[in-house]
């Protein structure tokens, strides 16, 4: 018994030291880098990988137009052995523009094992589930969060039943390898890069 709480220390150590040399960044930000350069990246490189959702799923940009605000994730880095945790950076859009910065942070337990990293978007399509997120000064995916995947047909267009839920969740451009099944957890935050 001893052995197996030794090693999962030992693990969850060496995923902590994993998730904190893995960053959505291209590198450490220096004192010269100003607080409107990082937003500025960071809006693009949202706005990027909300580009290539649309492009590989056609029909996502119905969603997208519809939606009171979008909220990407353009780089969200997860990693596991056994105990492993998740992180990324994003921005939320209303009308197209950038109206605040958030981070998505959580851990995770289970039978798991590697690191991937992916995009995933959070499509407020009422003003009422934009309304909660805010008042709630963001929320925990897994505890109390109601929302739902996207759910798209072969030919890439999204079904009528998705568009009219208040909160839809899409995830895409995996990289990397992670298997298993775990139990995650995760906090929506604002940040002010």
């Amino acid at each position: 018994m001893a052995s197996i709480a030794r090693r999962t220390v030992i693990a969850a150590g060496l995923v902590t030291l994993g998730l904190a040399g893995c960053s959505n960044k291209e590198g450490p930000v220096s004192a010269g880098t100003t607080a409107g350069a990082e937003k500025t990246s960071l809006a693009q490189s949202s706005r990027a990988a909300l580009e290539q959702f649309y492009a590989t799923r056609p029909g996502a940009r119905k969603l997208g137009e519809g939606a009171e605000a979008i909220l990407v994730f353009p780089s969200i880095t997860k990693a596991g052995l056994g105990i492993g945790g998740l992180y990324g950076d994003g921005t939320m859009f209303e009308g197209g523009k950038p109206v605040g910065y958030y981070n998505i942070a959580g851990g995770t337990f289970g039978l798991q094992i590697g690191a991937q990293s992916f995009s995933q978007g959070y499509f407020f399509n009422t003003a009422e589930a934009l309304k909660t997120f805010r008042e709630t000064k963001g929320f925990q995916l897994g505890a109390n969060a109601s929302a739902v995947a996207a759910d798209f047909g072969a030919d890439g267009s999204i079904s009528t039943s998705t568009l009219q839920k208040p909160l839809v969740v899409a995830s895409w451009g995996q990289s990397g390898l992670m298997a298993g099944i775990d139990v995650q957890g995760a906090k929506i935050t604002e940040i002010h890069p």
